[in-house]
């Protein structure tokens, strides 16, 4: 998969996630930046913020674009992905019943937890 197609997976995958649980990028962009793409943490949390960039993290983007920790196409790829996703995710989970949501993202943060603990080395 080229970092193109990985870029715009993540930010489809976020969207429908943040669609059907209201999650944002701490728990699916930056664990999936660092495991698909081998981000650095600081580099998975300055893209992240950048994709997020208006309004919500324009001041700490701009923090770490200064610092060097922020990949600007990777930002805007996950961004039209996260477009197009939170639309499919808002309508995939307002059909769901509440108890299976609450149950299916407990145990996607489970699995993500789990993935991130076995690969810290």
């Amino acid at each position: 998969m080229t970092l193109i197609a990985t870029f715009l997976g993540i930010g489809l995958l976020a969207g429908v996630l943040s669609g059907l649980f209201g999650i944002g990028g701490g728990i699916v962009i930056v664990p999936m930046l660092i495991l698909l793409a081998r981000f650095a943490p600081a580099m998975a949390t300055g893209t992240s913020l950048g994709t997020l960039l208006m309004p919500v993290g324009a001041l700490g983007a701009w923090q770490y674009y200064q610092r060097g920790n922020i990949n600007v196409r990777a930002s805007l790829l996950i961004g039209l992905g996260l477009f197009f996703g939170a639309y499919v995710g808002a309508r995939l989970g307002l059909g769901f019943n509440p108890v299976i949501m609450k149950r299916s993202f407990a145990v996607f943060l489970v699995l993500v937890a789990a993935r991130l603990w076995v690969t810290a080395a």
